[in-house]
């Protein structure tokens, strides 16, 4: 949005609250708060590729991440979780739990009660940084806050390639037939020690 100069008109969902946002201008649907009459919101359009589309899957919350952003972004909540099939009715206080890491915490808390060894190694760097799994939504909520500070992504190191592995040279023609030849022949006395 920074690049294409559309950050400061289309600054997306502040508050995240997991509610589909859809704006009706003429006969045309944006999907994002209001449409600013000189400039048009950016639209992006999903392709899942190969990707499984089921209800809840992670390419959704990208999807809504994006959307919330301030993208234009076609889409239908019924593919969100939260969305019950049976009563068509989408629960966007699920959807919101799940943004903001309740069913991580729910799994954290029940593997640290049944597999406390389970529970240290695969949530190692949590336990490291002492957050607590009823502390996750203050630490989604922190780092939404810090995106929106500065959504620019960080610097990355240059990359350097390490110069001190050197590949072993080919072997020659006459090179890999004598070290078939040395093969064989430690097999055949191998074989005749065997025999004796």
């Amino acid at each position: 949005m920074q690049k294409v100069g559309l950050d400061d008109t289309y600054e997306g969902n502040t508050e995240v609250d997991a509610e589909v946002v859809k704006t009706e201008v003429g006969k045309k649907t944006y999907y994002v708060d209001e449409v600013d009459e000189d400039k048009r919101p950016f639209r992006a359009l999903l392709d899942v590729g190969c990707r499984a589309t089921t209800t809840g899957c992670r390419i959704f919350g990208a999807l809504k991440g994006a959307a919330d952003g301030g993208l234009d972004i076609p889409h239908n909540h019924k593919r969100f979780p939260g969305y019950d099939r049976d009563s068509k009715e989408y629960d966007a206080d699920m959807h919101r739990e799940r943004i903001f890491g309740g069913h991580v915490g729910e799994y954290m808390e029940y593997l640290e009660e049944e597999d406390n060894t389970k529970f240290k190694e695969q949530f190692a760097k949590y336990i490291e940084e002492e957050i607590e799994p009823d502390g996750l939504e203050e630490l989604y909520e922190s780092v939404h806050a810090a995106i929106r500070e500065d959504p620019s992504p960080p610097e990355k190191k240059p990359f350097t390639p390490d110069k001190s592995y050197k590949r072993k040279s080919k072997l020659t023609h006459a090179e890999r037939k004598a070290a078939v030849a040395a093969k064989k022949a430690a097999k055949n006395e191998e074989l005749e020690a065997d025999d004796e």
